[in-house]
């Protein structure tokens, strides 16, 4: 378990560096239409008819993230103000979730759904996964009600797939029949997007194949 985990660590690190190397070299490059961040997340949200969200400036760097609880699409520093590909299309990619929101898409409703379950049962997970593990050979117990809780995670690893695949998919038509970036700069923003995407597929991967170990791990201890 160790070396799988050390594994997608380092991948997931890897596809981390190559996302932000991405974003540095797309920053460069200022857009054609001169818009901020925040201008096409203004933009696509108005064209997709939605009034009812917040667009709002927050700190870190690649914190953006849409929070259907109070409606805000939050945009770092450098996405909020910044007048390049990268910076559209993060800011439309997390409107893209807002449309979702708006029309009810399902794996995004499903999500949320599973949110509150998550929350409270994840600072607990770990520590009956390790109990389990140390308990193996006694009972199989623990270690099975870890599993449950673990594959609940993997779960929204995965249901989380395709609703970013969806917001991309909605950001980059937006932003293509909006005028909002030339053809040129489109591809720089599907690209800063895919990178974005893998880091999700590398997070899912690591999570089933832990999954499994741990499957394997208990049905071993019933032979």
């Amino acid at each position: 378990m160790i070396i799988i985990g050390l594994f997608f660590f380092l991948l997931s690190l890897g596809v981390s560096q190559m996302l932000k190397s991405k974003f540095r070299k797309y920053a460069q490059t200022p857009l054609r239409s001169n818009m901020s961040g925040a201008e096409a997340a203004q933009r696509m949200l108005a064209d997709n008819g939605i009034t009812d969200v917040t667009i709002l400036s927050v700190e870190g760097q690649l914190t953006d993230h849409y929070n259907p609880g109070n409606k805000t699409v939050n945009l770092s520093h450098d996405v909020y103000h910044g007048r390049n590909a990268a910076a559209v299309a993060v800011a439309a990619h997390e409107c893209g979730h807002a449309v979702q929101h708006a029309k009810a898409y399902s794996f995004l409703t499903f999500r949320s759904a599973m949110v509150p379950l998550l929350s409270a049962t994840s600072q607990y997970m770990h520590w009956i996964i390790l109990i389990g593990v140390l308990l193996i050979n006694t009972t199989p117990i623990p270690l099975g009600i870890g599993i449950l809780l673990f594959g609940a995670t993997t779960l929204f690893s995965f249901v989380t797939l395709p609703v970013e695949f969806d917001a991309s998919k909605r950001a980059l038509a937006w932003i293509e029949t909006s005028g909002a970036v030339s053809s040129q700069e489109h591809t720089m923003a599907k690209d800063a997007l895919w990178w974005a995407a893998m880091t999700y597929v590398v997070a899912a991967l690591g999570s089933l194949a832990q999954l499994l170990y741990l499957v394997m791990m208990f049905l071993g201890s019933r032979d």
